[in-house]
This record gives structure tokens, sequence and C-alpha cells, in this order.
């Protein structure tokens, strides 16, 4: 037998809230018979009553998920080692300690590079400021804030927990990739953990390029890739209840099977 430690994220951290850390699992086994040997241990938990209607489908549990090893992206057919640490990662929405106050960090060997978590209000205009420089003809801003209302439903507050480790290296590649992709000169992007009250800024991106076509197509790759690689989770609270939101599918090659993981 060997020792993993097993992080569930979202709302698969509400349905096995039950596990007992570290968990024990026979040598040699695979990332796919880890979800097998936690889907019977939540089924029987749930068969027994214990757990509301909030926790989830038996049959449905780990449908969607992305599996991380030691952060780092996983397939099903992975073998475990003693001590890996095993992320299940619900898609992501796009968002423990915070990363800087108020002052982001360069993060990375190279210049140009910006890439935060923060649960301190974010400083828009400052972010924006800095990222110019004189070579720059053009400065392209992402700024999503929290609105008041989602499906219909009036929104009191946003809480956006993160996988904090895997999410900064996560977000410090896609920054790099931008530059390489679109030869933009300064890619920022920092995100917020923790409440957020409407209005607020949730995450930032600023692209600051020589020319205007590379800043807005990297802005926009830049958010998109965001929401559906970066292992950032929302829960929305509402005046008459409180959800995880149904994040974004992974890309295929991130995400497993169903058949894999049953």
């Amino acid at each position: 037998m060997i020792q993993v430690r097993v992080l569930a994220f979202g709302a698969l951290k509400d349905a096995l809230d039950h596990l007992e850390l570290p968990l024990e699992i026979p040598e040699g086994s695979t990332v796919s018979d880890l979800l097998d040997i936690l889907s019977k241990s939540f089924r029987i938990v749930a068969e027994s009553g214990a757990f509301s209607s909030r926790a989830g489908d038996p049959d449905h549990l780990f449908g969607g998920i992305a599996v991380s090893v030691n952060a780092e992206f996983a397939s099903a057919r992975h073998v475990l080692r003693q001590g890996d640490e095993v992320g299940l990662l619900p898609p992501v929405s796009g968002g423990s300690r915070p990363r800087m106050a108020n002052a982001p960090q360069e993060v990375g060997p190279k210049p140009g590079v910006v890439a935060c978590l923060n649960r301190e209000p974010i400083d828009s205009d400052r972010l924006l400021s800095e990222a110019k420089q004189g070579e720059d003809g053009a400065v392209v801003v992402f700024d999503g804030i929290v609105r008041n209302n989602s499906r219909g439903r009036a929104t009191l507050y946003l809480d956006y927990e993160a996988y904090e480790e895997m999410a900064l290296s996560q977000l410090r590649e896609l920054a790099k990739k931008a530059r390489e992709r679109f030869g933009v000169r300064q890619v920022t992007i920092v995100h917020r953990l923790g409440r957020l009250e409407v209005g607020e800024t949730s995450v930032l991106i600023v692209v600051a390029s020589a020319h205007r076509a590379q800043a807005f197509d990297a802005c926009r790759w830049l958010i998109d890739t965001l929401k559906t690689t970066v292992p950032i989770w929302k829960k929305e609270t509402f005046v008459d209840g409180e959800v995880w939101a149904a994040g974004e599918p992974f890309p295929a090659e991130l995400g497993l099977e169903t058949k894999d993981a049953t």
C-alpha cells in the first residue's frame, strides 16, 4: 500500500469532505483506479443518507473533471507513487494565503510577465499605468467584474478559490505563451481570490504591444484559455441560496473521459 494526499476543489470539495487523509491505496494504482476507489467510497456514504442533495449524483461525481498529480495535469493512466498530491479539478470558472498585498510581483525569469493571485482589491489603474512603455503603440485591457445577477437571480457576492500552486504556474505559463505566440511585449494577469462584492474586479489582464491587432488577439486568447485551464473556482451566493458555478469544459487533452473515471 502507498499513501497519497487528495485535494478536492469546488463542488467536489463538498462531496468528498468525508475523506480521511492521507489516503491509502494499493501500490501500482493509476489515477483511474483512485477515482474508482473514491467513487465507491462516495456512493457508500451517499447511500447512507449522510449527504444533502448538493453533494452531487454518485453516478456523475467525476464527470468532466481533470486530475493533477503534484500540480501537473495527469492522464487516467498515470501511475501514482508514495506521497503524491492528487488534485481533483472540476471544470474551472473564471476563480491559503495571499500572494501579494497591493503590489504584484513579476514572476518567472523573463521580463514582460506579471502573474499574481491576490486577496486584496486589484488596482486596475495602477497596473495599466505600470504596463505602458514608450515603445508600445497599444495597451488592451480585460477587466472582469462581479455583476449583480446571474441566470436571473440577484447576486450578493462571489467567493473564489484556487489550487494556488498550480494556478500560479498556469497563469505564468499562459503569459509566457501569449508573448511568444502573438509577439506582444508585456502581459499582466492578476486574479482575485476570496470574497468579492458586486462591482469588484475578479480578473485583470493587461497586454502591451507595438501594434493593436496583436494586443487584441493576445488578450482575447488569454481570458478564453484562462477560463478553461486555470484551476480557479467560483461560488455564487444569491439572495435565495448559493451554488458552485458550472465551469467551462477542460480542453480534450487535459480532461478525463467519463469512461476512464469509472
